[in-house]
């Protein structure tokens, strides 16, 4: 890979961690928000390289995030004392171990539901994806050893600003380094057209699957850090709506622009917020103003001529 990339990488991870040493006395309520955008960016620049460089349409990305998120902190907090042992008392290595795993956990999920279904295309695959994050959902519900409904509480604070964009910003580049590498330029000629790219000898459904664990892989380390921010996690925070989220981040962001899809994360991380103080019409107003986005950008909010990956 060319040096400068790297040195882009290099620089905003030493940014984040001066940013970081900084936000020990922040607002905690705009330090949650900070948090919220790293994770967001996270999680929608990983189903950006699913749904808008490889052309497929996932709908079960807050499965991915659940699963990462609940192996996690079942790590650090039911089995904490004896791996922070392990870990010689260092709790940063023991979250990034957790992390890891969470990762993987969330890899091997997207694996079992990526073979048999990565071979359906359009609204086939998206319900397919659907249904298995519900799946995950109700299956964390019946599990009473992470807390079933209640959830699971007494996770460890480890997350902070500088986990949140350290992952984004590997995340990120990443995602840009496959995309833009000789072998990942295959996911770009799958999204294009699958049967051309087949005729061509690109083997459609290895590009698919790898596409969808280095999704699912990001999606549960985001987890991860959200779990060991927020020190309280519940199914209900995983479902339909919140994959439903990420979706909208991507689409309006412009499907293969991925800063166009960082802008939008933070955009509707912060509109969110936002918008709390209207109550119940917080979601009917947030609902409009997509709607509207989207009748009067339907290329993406951030996406300009020239600038992204252009779509068939």
């Amino acid at each position: 890979m060319p040096a400068r990339p790297q040195l882009v990488l290099l620089g905003a991870l030493l940014l984040i961690a001066v940013l970081a040493a900084f936000s020990g006395g922040a607002n905690p309520y705009f330090l949650d928000i900070a948090v919220s955008c790293g994770i967001n960016v996270t999680l929608a620049v990983s189903l950006n390289l699913i749904n808008g460089y490889t052309g497929q349409f996932s709908l079960g990305h807050a499965g991915f995030m659940g699963v990462g998120a609940y192996v996690a902190a079942v790590l650090t907090t039911l089995y904490g004392a004896p791996l922070l042992a392990l870990a010689g008392g260092q709790g940063w290595l023991l979250f990034l171990a957790a992390l890891l795993a969470g990762g993987m956990a969330a890899a091997l999920a997207g694996l079992i539901v990526g073979v048999p279904s990565l071979r359906l295309k359009g609204d086939y695959l998206a319900i397919v994806t659907l249904g298995f994050g519900e799946i995950i959902r109700v299956v964390l519900q019946n599990i009473d050893a992470v807390g079933g409904p209640r959830g699971l509480i007494g996770i460890p604070a480890y997350a902070n600003l500088a986990w949140a964009f350290g992952l984004a910003a590997i995340c990120i580049y990443v995602v840009w380094a496959m995309v833009h590498s000789t072998w990942g330029r295959g996911f770009l000629a799958v999204a294009d057209d699958e049967i051309a790219a087949e005729a061509m000898g690109i083997n459609s459904t290895r590009y698919k699957i790898t596409a969808f664990l280095v999704g699912a892989f990001f999606a549960g380390l985001a987890g991860g850090v959200y779990a060991h921010f927020k020190q309280y996690i519940a199914p209900q925070g995983f479902g339909f709506d919140k994959s439903i989220e990420i979706v909208v981040m991507v689409i309006l962001g412009g499907m293969g622009n991925t800063l166009g899809v960082i802008a939008a994360a933070i955009l509707l991380t912060v509109l969110g917020e936002s918008l709390r103080q209207f109550g119940d019409y917080r979601m009917i107003l947030y609902s409009l103003l997509i709607i509207v986005l989207m009748i009067l950008r339907p290329q993406g909010l951030f996406r300009w001529p020239g600038r992204g990956r252009t779509r068939p």
